[in-house]
């Protein structure tokens, strides 16, 4: 018999709080993305999405990239005993072939996976087992968007290897990255993956990544937010296309538009939307290596290296300090 699970919840993710970012997601028609990953059901459907679509599992390619960038950083920790915290950690597959190579390097290694979703950090914590003991694995359930205190949640007097794959694009950059600087400290470094818009054309690279999002797959599992509210598929359409986002930067966007008036409760909160009205349902933006290297300047980072994929759809950047 597998051992129990031990789970930290923080209070970003107590019913209270996520009652009130549900709330607030649909009074201003912009879903926060934490409740595409909610139930069981969602991890699944998204695990399956990414299985399909991911140039990681797709692309021999872009997993060597990964690779390399893993070999690299971990020249740089020259500490016996290092923390890695797998921030938006989703099944884990990444942060665990991180693991054991820091492990076979002969470090002694401990690991938070951490997400919004309790099912992917729980799949993220066994995969994890396979390199790890239980003993050194801390599961930890948190909303990054709105957990206003994590370094005292989450960094421990190890030095800390910081990761962030494939979860930049889903927040706003400046509110992001001044969450993720706070959580380097001088002696730590942070790998992270960013989606890239490929080429030198900003509106033909889009166009390349487009069915990356605009698939079954992926409106199935954005749907199921609004289904499981008692939205009807046949209530209107979601609608995929490009825009240029606040920071300049342009970015996938789903919306779902109502062609019929619908109404819901959700305790004694009513909600109706009416004919022509639209919710944004997701959004994922699409950087540069140099627009990177900008934005985490700006929050105090420095770019150590970098490794782009051949398709130069994707990016990993070893940071830290100056």
């Amino acid at each position: 018999m597998k051992s129990p699970a031990r789970v930290t919840i923080h209070d970003s993710q107590f019913p209270e709080n996520v009652r009130r970012d549900l709330l607030v997601s649909l009074r201003t028609r912009r879903v926060n993305h934490k409740f595409h990953y909610d139930s069981p059901r969602q991890t699944q459907q998204w695990l399956a999405l990414h299985q399909a679509y991911s140039p990681s599992r797709n692309d021999a390619s872009c997993a060597a990239t990964y690779d390399l960038a893993f070999e690299q950083a971990a020249r740089h920790l020259t500490a016996r005993r290092v923390h890695v915290l797998g921030l938006g950690c989703g099944g884990g597959q990444k942060d665990t072939r991180l693991l054991k190579l820091l492990k076979a390097a002969g470090k002694g290694v401990s690991y938070t996976p951490c997400d919004v979703s309790t099912a992917m950090v729980l799949v993220a914590r066994q995969a994890a087992l396979a390199v790890l003991p239980d003993k050194s694995c801390f599961p930890f359930v948190c909303d990054l968007a709105t957990a206003e205190d994590l370094p005292a949640a989450l960094l421990s007097r190890q030095p800390t290897l910081v990761t962030f794959f494939g979860m930049i694009p889903n927040f706003e950059p400046s509110a992001i990255l001044s969450k993720l600087s706070a959580l380097v400290r001088p002696r730590d470094f942070l790998l992270f993956s960013a989606n890239l818009a490929p080429g030198g054309d900003d509106a033909a690279g889009m166009a390349k990544i487009l069915p990356q999002y605009d698939n079954a797959l992926t409106r199935d599992w954005l749907l199921t937010f609004l289904l499981d509210l008692g939205v009807e598929r046949s209530d209107g359409t979601l609608e995929m296309g490009v825009e240029t986002g606040g920071s300049g930067l342009k970015r996938v966007v789903a919306r779902f538009r109502f062609h019929r008036r619908r109404r819901f409760q959700i305790e004694s909160k009513s909600f109706e939307f009416r004919r022509g009205e639209v919710i944004r349902l997701f959004f994922s933006y699409r950087y540069t290596p140099s627009r990177v290297r900008q934005a985490l300047g700006r929050h105090g980072l420095s770019v150590l290296q970098e490794w782009v994929t051949p398709s130069g759809e994707e990016g990993v950047f070893l940071c830290a300090r100056p």
